[in-house]
Order: structure tokens, then C-alpha cells, then sequence
């Protein structure tokens, strides 16, 4: 299972932390060149703390990374691909310091995508934000891309903010499972747990698709 996460605008701004150490970071020996090219110079390196407490908007307050058990968590260190504009990608538990920066989708699509297909994981879970998800296109027959929708006096309407806080749940929900989900279907079976949702399946060229409907009212 790989659940990939678009990072956030939200930073934490630490007063203490480590050094940034891009040897460290995933994927550290294929992209550190392209890592210190695109940091801005003004990130302050020396105050570095794992992403999770880094990145703390909704989908991570949902996440509640603190909060998870130690075979969530360690589930969660595998399982977790955070898309970021200036390391490109990420563990959820890499040291990283506080920045603010616009992705380039074209130069981190060519480094990430030979790295992220030669995982080969078997079931990928997308909820990335349409701003980051032009970094991969994972394969459609083993995908399952995350929608929010609100239904209000019967209508349907997408939900844009929001939605990353029904995506940190979900994900959260995932990682607390016994055992991993391994087709898209399970990750629809594990959702209804707690969401009412739809499950449209892939036609082969798109992904399958989870709607997580959210009732208002």
C-alpha cells in the first residue's frame, strides 16, 4: 500500500530543531541534487523537524500523527509518500525545516516518476491535491483516487479545502487497520466504516475512484 499526500500550505514555525541533513531524506542518492538546486535560500536549515509536525494543516490534524499507535505509525512510515515542492518527495517521519515554495511539476515529474514506479506497490491510494498530482501518474488499474463531495438539500457539490481534512480521517483510518488493504475495493470496504461513500472502478485508462460524501444539513 502507498497512500500519497499532498504536503501543506500551513508550517509550523519551530524555535529548535536539527540540522537538515538531505542525506538523510527519501530517496536522498537520486534526488539531493535536484533538492538543493530549488530550496530557497531564505529556509532557515538549522531548524528541522519531522514532516509531520513540519506540515500542520487540516489533513494533518486530522491525521493526528501523535496520536497513532506504534504499528499505525510504522505502517504509516511505509506506506506514506508526501509530495513536496522542494524535496520532491518525502517520508512522513524525514527532518525537514520550514519553507514556502511553488512545485515544479515538469522538473519533480521527471526525477520522481522512474523512482515511485520502481516501488511497484500493489494498491496506491491517491489524495493529493490536483496541484500535486501532476508530479506522478501512478497506474490507473492499481490506483484509487480520494473525492470529497457534499451533499446539501439533496444537491452534490465538491468540497476544496475541507476535503483535506475528510482525506487526513481516511488515512488515518487506513493506517489503524490489522492488516493493509490490497485493491481498491478494500479501501472502499474500510472507508464505510466510517464514511458514506461511492466506489466508481477503473476502466483501465482512470483510476478507480472513492467519493466520500459529507452530509450538510
Amino acid at each position: 500500500m502507498l497512500i500519497l499526500l499532498p504536503p501543506s500550505e500551513g508550517k509550523a514555525q519551530p524555535e529548535k530543531g536539527k540540522k537538515l541533513n538531505l542525506s538523510q531524506l527519501l530517496f536522498a542518492s537520486e534526488l539531493t541534487g535536484i533538492r538543493e538546486r530549488v530550496m530557497p535560500a531564505s529556509v532557515d536549515v538549522s531548524k528541522s523537524r519531522p514532516a509531520h509536525e513540519i506540515y500542520t494543516g487540516v489533513l494533518y490534524q486530522s491525521l493526528g500523527w501523535s496520536t497513532l499507535s506504534q504499528a499505525a505509525q510504522k505502517r504509516g512510515v511505509k506506506s506514506i509518500v508526501i509530495i513536496s515542492a522542494v524535496f520532491g518527495v518525502l517520508r512522513i517521519t524525514d527532518l525537514i525545516p520550514t519553507y514556502k515554495a511553488k512545485i515544479k511539476a515538469v522538473l519533480w515529474q521527471k526525477a520522481i516518476t522512474p523512482l515511485l514506479d520502481e516501488r511497484n506497490d500493489d494498491l496506491i491510494i491517491d489524495c493529493r491535491s490536483s496541484t500535486y498530482s501532476a508530479v506522478w501518474k501512478p497506474d490507473p488499474k492499481k490506483t484509487v483516487a480520494v473525492r470529497v463531495f457534499q451533499i446539501k438539500n439533496g444537491k452534490r457539490s465538491v468540497i476544496t479545502h475541507m476535503s483535506k481534512k475528510y482525506r487526513g480521517e481516511l488515512t488515518r483510518l487506513l493506517l489503524k487497520q490489522g492488516t493493509s488493504p490490497r485493491t481498491p475495493r478494500e479501501v472502499q470496504k474500510i472507508a464505510s466504516k466510517e464514511f458514506a461513500c461511492e466506489f466508481h472502478k477503473s476502466d483501465g485508462k482512470l483510476p478507480a475512484y472513492l467519493d466520500l460524501l459529507i452530509y450538510l444539513g
